[in-house]
């Protein structure tokens, strides 16, 4: 029997949802495909089959956001904690009644968020504070790091925790650059590094030549560092690179190019070491215009809709699937309890699509 506490609880919790969905931000109709295998399941290469559940359709379980980032998943609770950066402010998804929820706001601009190996949120405050922050079990917020040889960090993007407990994030000017993920504001680090928080808590700038280094993440057996570089290269870059005993790394080498048209962000590696990379279009424009209604217009090269999603590659690089969805991607995480359930953060919405694939841990 429903009691009514239990009714008027339930009613108040739709609500918070539906305002939290909807503040600030468009709210979008998704129409998930109705027939098995989901056509938005792309095999580029045989061996992605094995990947594709065949009774698993795309689905969109968040909406309303300005620019969804930083998707960190919490097995003890059942939710996703995921940044909304121009919104200012961490959203929480709960697998358990399917809400939304505001988790913190303001946030400093959060960008980047994951858990770390005692189930605590550490988040790159992407703006105002420009700092690495843990979130203690009691809400307690620790600052991890602010600072390098006595300068201000530029605005941390991305962040990863080893199985060391060491934390690496990427500190590029993004939350910096505009007053659209954040505040203009002058830079004082001569590069835009990424960096590594040991467990002493010294911070050591690992790699130093990479112009905006954005996504980062681990290979299964932590041997490799992935990095996306955002400039620099003609096109977007994912770099690899061997990691040392002592946290130093060595034997840099391209392994993704994101061509001419693609975009390259944040990604999370399975457990048989693949790539799956949120993707869409870089911006770029054909170099002569077109007519279009009497107006000459620069074009994109490639169109948005053929390049929104998310394209997995193996570990040489090779691409093996997309999954196309309605919008850009820009980052993604594994969670569920199976530890099986792709959760992509996509501009103005959060998908979710069960795989035959289990994140690195």
């Amino acid at each position: 029997m429903i009691s009514r506490r239990n009714l008027v609880a339930g009613i108040g919790a739709g609500m918070a949802s539906a305002a939290a969905s909807r503040a600030m931000a468009q709210s979008f109709p998704f129409k998930p495909n109705q027939r098995y295998p989901d056509p938005a399941v792309e095999i580029l290469d045989p061996s992605f089959a094995k990947y594709r559940l065949y009774s698993s359709t795309l689905e969109q379980v968040a909406t309303g956001l300005r620019w969804a980032e930083g998707p960190a998943y919490f097995p003890e609770g059942g939710y996703l904690l995921f940044s909304d950066i121009p919104n200012n402010r961490i959203m929480k998804y709960s697998e358990k009644d399917g809400s939304l929820s505001v988790f913190r706001s303001p946030a400093n601009f959060a960008n980047g968020n994951t858990r770390d190996r005692q189930g605590r949120l550490v988040t790159c405050e992407h703006s105002v504070t420009r700092r690495i922050t843990r979130t203690e079990k009691n809400g307690k917020i620790t600052v991890l790091a602010d600072n390098f040889e006595g300068k201000r960090l530029n605005a941390p993007n991305d962040i990863v925790v080893k199985s060391d407990d060491t934390i690496w994030f990427t500190d590029p000017v993004f939350g910096i650059a505009g007053e659209w993920e954040g505040f203009k504001a002058k830079r004082e680090q001569d590069n835009t590094n990424v960096f590594r928080i040991g467990t002493d808590g010294k911070l050591t700038a690992v790699i130093t030549d990479l112009v905006n280094p954005n996504g980062l993440a681990f290979s299964p057996d932590e041997k490799k560092l992935y990095v996306v570089e955002w400039k620099g290269t003609p096109s977007r870059s994912i770099w690899s690179y061997d990691v040392n005993p002592d946290g130093s790394v060595r034997n840099k080498s391209k392994l993704i190019d994101a061509a001419d048209q693609g975009s390259l962000d944040g990604f999370r590696v399975d457990r048989d070491g693949n790539l799956w990379c949120g993707w869409g279009s870089n911006g770029a424009l054909q170099s002569e215009p077109v007519d279009v209604n009497g107006r000459k217009v620069y074009q994109l090269k490639g169109r948005s809709e053929d390049l929104d999603g998310v394209m997995v590659f193996n570990p040489q690089g090779k691409p093996l699937g997309f999954i196309r969805l309605p919008e850009r991607c820009e980052n993604l995480t594994f969670g569920g309890p199976k530890n099986n359930r792709l959760y992509m953060a996509s501009c103005h919405s959060i998908y979710a699509l069960y795989v035959d694939a289990h994140g690195a841990t």
